[in-house]
């Protein structure tokens, strides 16, 4: 990870911000698809209550110019100014940037509801954890590729570190493990 390149949204009256970072990290998770890859990793310099205005890319530079090459911003490109391929400076901290999940969600009482394992009163006891236990974290809102239906994908950021942590990231450039250069 000792490149990176910038990715500035610039939100109008027609496309807000939040509607164009879900736009484009779902185009960014489809490359990464296609790509089949494993080294690249995504990261947000402007998180504070959200996500922000920014998403920044990080891999090696060979890998960085295949992922640009592939044109992947699209119709997007109107919307955003992509840096150069830009070294990590020396002087930075490592962060873990990684999809947070909720044990309990509506999708599961449903499934418990549906082949009977839990009774009516259980379902009102689950419901009230449901609700008092909802995350908080910054997300985005994606749409599936295969089945066209919308669900978040929280996002945790991790305790900032001295060293890196190697390791592989998702076709959504996160990890469980791996860091990030945090500058």
């Amino acid at each position: 990870m000792n490149r990176y390149i910038d990715i500035n949204l610039q939100p109008d009256a027609e496309m807000p911000l939040n509607w164009l970072m879900n736009a484009v990290y779902t185009k960014f998770h489809k490359v990464l698809c296609d790509l089949k890859s494993t080294s690249i990793a995504v990261s947000f310099p402007n998180y504070q209550v959200t996500l922000g205005n920014m998403l920044r890319l990080h891999g090696c530079e060979n890998d960085l110019h295949v992922f640009q090459e592939s044109n992947w911003l699209g119709g997007m490109s109107g919307y955003c100014k992509a840096g150069e391929i830009a070294p990590v400076p020396d002087a930075v901290a490592y962060r873990n940037i990684k999809r947070k999940q909720s044990n309990m969600t509506q999708a599961k009482l449903n499934r418990l509801i549906k082949r009977g394992s839990i009774r009516e009163k259980e379902t009102k006891e689950y419901k009230a954890k449901l609700f008092t236990k909802g995350l908080d974290n910054p997300y985005l809102e994606l749409t599936s590729g295969s089945n066209g239906q919308r669900h978040r994908r929280y996002i945790e950021f991790g305790p900032l570190l001295d060293n890196p942590v190697e390791g592989s990231f998702d076709q959504f450039g996160l990890s469980k493990t791996a860091t990030i250069p945090w500058f």
